[in-house]
């Protein structure tokens, strides 16, 4: 592993368009992937895609952001920024997966939800909001995994988890290095300065408490050997389940709790 490597860097690597994504991933990591669709209120987001699979044998529910490789795989899914139904689609499938008792693994990558009027008109911060208290409850294991772009709220709405693991050269954040740039200095093109100082890198987060594993990439990023890639966030899945079975389901809730409790606490 490099803890070294620039975060723009990290940044170029993240939005890399080749760099494997969910629908490159299922295959590769989980079996009999059966993909569900709809918020049962207003349509289908195909921003976020979501169902049910196995690893190892054991039923899990999988959901997380979609991008694509190509422009118009891209404009398909909106470029992986969900509209509120997104959300209540992926929140449909939690409350499913909890009622029938099986893990969710949720994939984030995405730039931030989708801030058109349509989806501001829709309840886009209602949507997210609900995520947020709905997932802090589950009673069942929940671990989400940052693969390439975490961003904003559009990316914790799928990452009140109970472990949250980080690929090497992903990057996560409450705004991006030109939104951070443009707020506080008033100049867009001080965006590799501010990517520098927001501690946005994997190894960052890790030391902060925000994340609690680094999955390795291969050198250079993902987008150059997708097997190792896929096999390293199968192996830290497996992992992350074996710890979480160990924490009684009436524990789950409050070990999620106390996870995000902590952050931002420091002592002098």
């Amino acid at each position: 592993m490099n803890d070294t490597l620039d975060p723009n860097i990290r940044m170029e690597i993240a939005k890399n368009k080749q760099r494997p994504n969910i629908k490159d991933l299922i295959p590769l990591i989980f079996k009999d992937f059966t993909e569900l669709h709809g918020d049962r209120f207003y349509a289908e987001d195909t921003a976020i895609i979501g169902g049910i699979a196995t690893i190892s044998g054991k039923p899990i529910t999988v959901i997380g952001h979609s991008k694509g490789k190509t422009v118009t795989e891209n404009i398909k899914c909106n470029f992986g920024m969900p509209q509120p139904e997104g959300y209540r689609k992926a929140l449909r499938l939690m409350k499913q997966a909890e009622k029938f008792n099986r893990p969710i693994i949720c994939f984030v990558d995405t730039p931030g939800a989708h801030c058109g009027v349509g989806a501001e008109e829709r309840g886009q911060g209602e949507a997210i909001a609900r995520n947020l208290l709905e997932m802090s409850s589950l009673s069942v294991p929940v671990v989400s995994i940052i693969t390439g772009e975490g961003g904003s709220g559009g990316a914790l709405a799928l990452a009140v988890a109970n472990e949250v693991l980080m690929l090497e050269n992903a990057v996560y954040s409450v705004i991006s290095p030109r939104g951070f740039a443009s707020i506080l200095w008033k100049d867009a093109s001080r965006d590799k300065e501010a990517a520098r100082i927001m501690k946005i890198t994997s190894y960052d987060l890790l030391e902060l408490g925000i994340i609690d594993v680094v999955i390795e990439e291969p050198i250079g990023g993902g987008h150059l050997d997708k097997t190792i890639y896929a096999k390293n966030i199968k192996e830290a899945l497996k992992k992350s389940l074996a710890r979480l079975k160990k924490i009684p389901k009436e524990e789950l809730a409050q070990h999620r709790y106390n996870k995000f409790r902590k952050i931002g606490d420091f002592a002098d």
